[in-house]
């Protein structure tokens, strides 16, 4: 504390003021420094306690405003400043509390409090690198202090830095086991590493330490929801919105708790609930997109589904520098860049419209990644193919390629399903010819996984084990897949599998190998799209909720006629599906 410079008797009082605060009776410790600061309006130091005081009493802008008037008399006071800095934290002032933190450290530079401080400040106004930076000055100053390693962990998982987050985490655990906001948030970052049940163990831990958290309980629901227990994550869900009802989050959060159960219209007013709570979130907005979509609601599901380029893909939406087509202005007589924006399964279903839209007149220009330009060359019409990030020809317009059914007006009775629409090189599939060899029995391609790093691929991908009944079938089996999991190439001659992987350069090459097979078993994948352009055979394995794209309760698709969808009769389920897929196998063949 700085000299008070006040009569001895007086000093006395302040001291008294102090140790009426430390036993918690404040109201009397207030009213003996008001007074104080009334009869000494000069005392800059005086009117540092009482500013210190009003904030830790939650009067937060009275607060800041006494602090101001100290640091007007006494502008070189760190306390002051750091508690002047905290109450505008509070207030979201973010920027003027990194100005007072920054005059806190040119005084003070060893102040570990004050580093800390400023990381939160800096996180705040995004700027990352340098909240990250301020976080381990202050640890590195103060390696006992929870608090600092907790706003470290809390900088890096906003940064995504999950593995980092974790240990920082951890750190703040170890000094302040009690610490329920650090088991909270360590709960999350374990969610986004896919340890649900570790986080939910995390989960708990927060609500035995503070029981009343309703952001708590809601990420339990969502930790439950992730374990495939969607009972229990309702009623965590419950419990948060009985602490906080107007908790859009939780209200978003119970949709797919509630799709898992197939209950879709209480899902559909959960979404709605959230919209209506927080109208700007995406999420529900995204959310009640893709349920639109997947019970066939297109006319109110395709414009939703443009929420999407609020953070669900994994970039932004790109600006090319000309305006974006969605089919409200005429596009004859203009061209149209049309970009790859998702996975490839998505690319190779929508690329149909392409050319219709080449139709109205439009000069189209497609950019796509590389491993799908030689198949989407094969497209009816005179679309320019340009690689992914390239450079670009001159264009008028633009359109993401997911955004082609909004801006053509698709309803399930106008998807463009003219099939095939994409072509096999004729070069390529006698080459394969030649290297199968003679057929002797039906050739079946088989797809049993996807790309791992998608967020679903727990749900749509199975074990290959779990085709053992299907490949006992009097079939020669063909792998359809580029890459493997650890476990699947190694086992393939076990089952009977033959490999190709090697051969498999690109999509073109898939496609040729393709339409060598009699049928394709594919999971929800690039591999059962590609099938479907290509108009050939291809059963699709779907779980319990299935993409959009394959709607409910059908087991044909109106994008892919030569489809047959089978589907999960209830949550992970595979083993049955493999069953009917063998009996049906054996039934087509024998």
């Amino acid at each position: 504390m700085e000299p008070l410079n006040l009569p001895a008797g007086e000093e006395a009082r302040v001291r008294e003021a102090i140790l009426l605060h430390q036993s918690s009776r404040f109201a009397e410790a207030e009213a003996l420094l008001q007074d104080l600061s009334d009869r000494f309006p000069g005392n800059a130091t005086l009117l540092a306690l009482w500013g210190q005081l009003r904030l830790q009493r939650g009067s937060l802008e009275e607060g800041v405003e006494i602090l101001r008037k100290s640091l007007d008399l006494a502008p070189n006071q760190p306390m002051a400043l750091s508690c002047r800095a905290a109450g505008l934290l509070a207030l979201g002032r973010h920027l003027e509390a990194l100005q007072d933190l920054d005059r806190v450290l040119a005084l003070d530079p060893g102040n570990a409090e004050a580093h800390s401080n400023r990381g939160v400040a800096l996180k705040e106004l995004h700027r990352l690198p340098e909240a990250i930076g301020s976080h381990d000055r202050a640890v590195a100053l103060n390696p006992r202090d929870a608090v600092a390693y907790y706003n470290r962990g809390v900088a890096l998982q906003e940064c995504k830095r999950w593995g980092e987050a974790l240990k920082s985490y951890d750190r703040a655990i170890a000094l302040q086991p009690g610490y329920a906001k650090a088991y909270g948030n360590r709960g999350v970052v374990l969610l986004e590493l896919w340890r649900p049940s570790e986080a939910l163990k995390n989960f708990e831990r927060a609500l035995i330490l503070q029981p009343g958290n309703a952001k708590v309980h809601n990420n339990r629901g969502n930790a439950l929801k992730e374990l495939g227990r969607p009972e229990e994550a309702l009623a965590a869900y419950g419990q948060s919105l009985a602490l906080r009802p107007d908790y859009a989050e939780a209200h978003n959060n119970r949709g797919p708790a509630l799709q898992e159960l197939h209950e879709w219209g209480k899902a559909l007013e959960s979404y709605d609930r959230a919209i209506a709570l927080k109208p700007g979130y995406a999420q529900a907005h995204w959310n009640k997109a893709l349920l639109k979509l997947l019970t066939g609601d297109y006319a109110q599901g395709w414009p939703l589904y443009e929420w999407r380029w609020k953070g669900f893909l994994p970039g932004p939406f790109r600006e090319y520098g000309r305006p974006v087509w969605l089919g409200k202005e005429p596009v004859a007589g203009r061209t149209l860049l049309v970009h790859a924006e998702q996975g490839y399964g998505d690319s190779i279903q929508f690329c149909r419209y392409l050319p219709l839209v080449e139709k109205m007149g439009a000069k189209v220009v497609l950019e796509a990644p590389p491993a799908l330009l030689p198949l989407l060359s094969t497209l009816a019409g005179n679309i320019t193919l340009v690689p992914s990030w390239a450079p670009l020809p001159a264009f008028d317009l633009h359109c993401p390629m997911l955004s082609l059914p909004l801006a053509l007006g698709t309803t399930l009775k106008t998807i463009p399903a003219g099939i095939p629409y994409l072509s096999v090189d004729a070069g390529r599939q006698a080459a394969w010819r030649r290297r199968l060899g003679p057929k002797t029995v039906p050739r079946v391609g088989l797809a049993w996984s996807g790309w791992k790093e998608n967020r679903n691929d727990h749900h749509r991908s199975l074990p290959m084990e779990t085709l053992a009944p299907l490949l006992e079938s009097p079939c020669e089996f063909h792998s359809l897949h580029k890459e493997y999991r650890p476990a699947d190439g190694s086992r393939l001659a076990e089952f009977h599998i033959r490999d190709h992987h090697h051969e498999l350069g690109d999509f073109s090459q898939t496609a040729a190998l393709i339409q060598e097979m009699d049928l394709v078993v594919s999971v929800d994948t690039s591999v059962a799209h590609l099938a479907g352009a290509l108009g050939r055979p291809v059963w699709i394995l779907l779980p319990w909720i299935p993409d959009f794209r394959w709607m409910l309760d059908r087991s044909d698709s109106p994008w892919y006629p030569a489809a047959v969808l089978f589907r999960q009769p209830s949550p992970g389920d595979w083993k049955a599906v493999a069953g009917e897929v063998a009996r049906r196998v054996r039934a087509e063949f024998e």
